[in-house]
C-alpha cells in the first residue's frame, strides 16, 4: 500500500531532505568565506611566526621562541576549528539526505521517524557551530579544567547525532527482520528522468576521477613531500642551534628552507582540498538524483540546475590544483566554482519546498 503522506509538510522525508541540503549550502557559504577570509592570511601569519621562532631559537631567546609557538598553535587551532565546523556541517548534510532515502525501510511509526529526524539535525547543527566556537570561547567559566563549553556543546551534539543513527540503523534492523508491516512509499521515481541520469552519470565521473587523481598523487608526489617535509624540519633545527662563524649564513639557509617549507605545505593542502572536493561533489550529485522525484520544479528547470552544480563541481577542485601556478585568479575561479554550486543546491531546495506532496499523491494514485 503506497503512503499518501510520504511527502507531506512535517514528514520525516520531507524534513531530512530541506534539512540536508540547507547543511550543505550553509557549510559551503561557510567554507568559502573562511577561503577568503581567513585560510590564505592564516597560513601568512603562521609562516610568519614559523621565521620568528626560528630566528628565536638561533639567538636562544626562549621567551619570544615559547611566545611564537604558543601563537602559531592558537592560529592552528583557528585554522582547525573552521576546517572542522565546515566539514561536518557538510558532512551532516549528505548523511541527512542518505537518511531520507531509506525512510521507506525504517520500520518505525512516522511519529519516531520524525522525532529522529529532528534530533538529527538539531545535533548536525549543534556539534559544528560549537567547534566553530572553541576557538573564541575556550575553558572561559568553564567547570572542567580541560574540556571548555563549547566542547561540551558540541559532544552533546554529537550525541544527538549517535542516538538517531542508532535509532535508524534500528528500524532499517527491524525492517529486515520483517518484525512489522510499514507504508513504502516508493525511493525512486517510476521512470528515470533525463535530469537524474546526468546527475548519476556526474556524479559517478566526478568520483572516478578523484580517485584517479588520489591515487596519482600518491604514488607521485606524497612519498616525496614526506621526505622533504622530514628534511625542511630537521635543516630548520639543525641551522638555528648552530654555534660557529657561519651562523648567519645558516641562518639565511634556514629562511631558505622555511619558505621551501611552506610551499610543500600549499602543495599537500591544494591537492587534499582537490581530492576530497571533487569526490563529496560526486557523492552530493548522486544523491541530489535520487531525490529529484521531490523537486517540484519545471524538468527544464531542473536540468539547469543540474548542469550548474556539476560545472561548479569540476571548476571548484581544478582551480584549487592551479591555485599555485595562477594565485588569486585561480583562486577567485575556484571559489565561482562553489558559488555555482550553491546557487544549484538553492534552486533545488526551493523546488523541494514548494512540493506539498505532489509526487506522493501521485505515486498513490498508480499503486
Amino acid at each position: 500500500m503506497q503512503s499518501t503522506t510520504a511527502f507531506e509538510s512535517m514528514s520525516s522525508r520531507r524534513l531530512l531532505i530541506v534539512g540536508g541540503i540547507t547543511l550543505v549550502v550553509t557549510g559551503m557559504i561557510f567554507g568559502d568565506v573562511f577561503a577568503v577570509f581567513v585560510l590564505h592570511q592564516n597560513a601568512n601569519r603562521i609562516g610568519a611566526a614559523l621565521m620568528a621562532a626560528t630566528d628565536a631559537v638561533a639567538s636562544k631567546d626562549v621567551a619570544s621562541a615559547f611566545a611564537q609557538f604558543t601563537n602559531i598553535g592558537g592560529m592552528l587551532e583557528n585554522r582547525g576549528t573552521k576546517v572542522d565546523a565546515h566539514v561536518h556541517m557538510i558532512d551532516f548534510g549528505y548523511l541527512a539526505l542518505l537518511f531520507a532515502l531509506i525512510q521507506p525501510y525504517v520500520a518505525l511509526t512516522e511519529f519516531n521517524r520524525r522525532r529522529l529526524a529532528k534530533l538529527f539535525l538539531v545535533g548536525g547543527v549543534m556539534l559544528p557551530v560549537s567547534v566553530f566556537l572553541i576557538h573564541y570561547i575556550g575553558l572561559s567559566y568553564s567547570p572542567l579544567s580541560s574540556i571548555g563549553w563549547a566542547s561540551i556543546s558540541a559532544d552533546l551534539g554529537g550525541s544527538f547525532v549517535i542516538f538517531a543513527c542508532a535509532g535508524e540503523l534500528i528500524g532499517l534492523w527491524r525492517h529486515a527482520r520483517n518484525s512489522i508491516e510499514i507504508e513504502s512509499p516508493k525511493v525512486m521515481p517510476t521512470e528515470t528522468t533525463s535530469t537524474s541520469r546526468t546527475l548519476l552519470t556526474g556524479g559517478t565521473l566526478l568520483i572516478l576521477a578523484g580517485f584517479l587523481h588520489g591515487a596519482f598523487y600518491a604514488v607521485v608526489d606524497l612519498r616525496n613531500h614526506e621526505t622533504q617535509d622530514q628534511i625542511a624540519l630537521e635543516t630548520m633545527i639543525n641551522a638555528s642551534v648552530a654555534q660557529q662563524n657561519s651562523a648567519s649564513r645558516n641562518m639565511r639557509d634556514t629562511r631558505t628552507v622555511v619558505d621551501g617549507y611552506g610551499i610543500i605545505q600549499a602543495e599537500k593542502a591544494v591537492n587534499i582540498a582537490a581530492h576530497s572536493h571533487i569526490i563529496e561533489f560526486g557523492l552530493l550529485a548522486i544523491l541530489l538524483a535520487f531525490i529529484q522525484q521531490y523537486v517540484f520544479l519545471a524538468e527544464s528547470w531542473k536540468r539547469r540546475w543540474a548542469i550548474v552544480m556539476l560545472t561548479g563541481s569540476v571548476l571548484l577542485p581544478a582551480f584549487v590544483l592551479l591555485e599555485l601556478q595562477f594565485g588569486l585568479i585561480a583562486g577567485g575561479i575556484a571559489d565561482v566554482g562553489g558559488l555555482l554550486v550553491i546557487i544549484a543546491l538553492i534552486g533545488m531546495l526551493v523546488g523541494v519546498l514548494r512540493n506539498k506532496g505532489q509526487v506522493a499523491a501521485t505515486e498513490g494514485a498508480s499503486a
